[in-house]
């Protein structure tokens, strides 16, 4: 497949564009800094288009053109889920790219969403819940989406609309909390401070997540919203215990420091069984 790929050198794209090049897809990626995409050692084996997606004069019709499917990473300004540029800057700049996209012929939409959609609902999550987001990241995503599925009726094209849960790996934001555990563990700290950690989630590595959108692109009948996740709740607690472990590091939890998140449910998990039952996903 010809693909164009947004957000390539972000957390998520620096790990998907390698895998489509394996899988011998031709790969075009934007960018808004090829000078900050050319570290990477798959820039020589992709177009580059230097493009801000926010900046609607840069975006040329025959460059968004020609191509099989777009896979639209591209998010600015996480993790702060709270801020009103999600739904002031972020969404009307995606909602505009996505339009002149659909409009240039590319039949073919995949877009990654998140489990912040869901809002305050606990338990297992099913795509088929009505979403209610409380952040403003997660009613930017909810309402793009949204007004893909209202595109739908004026333009023909397939949209795949990955809700992604929570990931883990190499290049997250420093912010994320194995990222902070693993800079403690550098600085040689006795102890990480974080939350009592009871609190229920669904991670999955980014290796796993990246797999699994290769596979929905692959795999265009499987269309509408789908949960990236591993359907296994987790404590946080544990996962931290369990990567301490991994470190073999004497560096210990310190419990209750933190306050749990106002907007997020104490325990909450995706369910998996269309992406086991579509993509025949283990």
């Amino acid at each position: 497949m010809k693909l164009l790929v947004t957000g390539a050198t972000g957390f998520i794209g620096r790990h998907l564009v390698p895998l489509l090049l394996q899988s011998g897809h031709v790969v075009t990626v934007i960018v808004r800094d090829i000078e900050r995409a050319s570290v990477y050692d798959w820039f020589s084996l992709v177009e580059c288009l230097e493009i801000d997606i926010h900046q609607d004069e840069q975006i040329s019709i025959p460059q968004l053109s020609g191509y099989d499917a777009l896979i639209h990473l591209a998010w600015q300004g996480l993790p702060n889920y709270n801020e009103s540029f999600h739904v002031d800057s972020n969404l009307p700049a995606d909602c505009r790219f996505l339009k002149k996209v659909i409009q240039n012929g590319i039949d073919h939409v995949l877009v990654t969403g998140t489990c912040l959609e869901y809002g305050m609902q606990s338990g297992p999550l099913s795509e088929e819940m009505e979403t209610k987001p409380v952040t403003a990241y997660g009613l930017a995503k909810d309402t793009l989406r949204k007004y893909l599925q209202l595109l739908q009726k004026q333009h023909v094209f397939r949209l795949q609309w990955a809700r992604l849960f929570y990931m883990y790996g190499e290049g997250q934001n420093p912010n994320s909390l194995l990222a902070q555990l693993q800079k403690a563990i550098d600085n040689g700290d006795a102890v990480f401070k974080m939350s009592e950690g009871e609190q229920l989630r669904d991670y999955l590595p980014v290796e796993s997540v990246v797999r699994h959108l290769l596979r929905l692109v692959e795999n265009p009948d499987c269309d509408g919203t789908i949960n990236i996740c591993s359907g296994q709740p987790i404590s946080v607690r544990r996962l931290v215990e369990n990567y301490i472990a991994d470190k073999q590091t004497n560096i210990t939890p310190d419990l209750g420091k933190y306050p749990y998140l106002e907007y997020e449910p104490l325990a909450f998990w995706g369910c998996r069984d269309k992406l086991q039952q579509w993509l025949n996903e283990p």
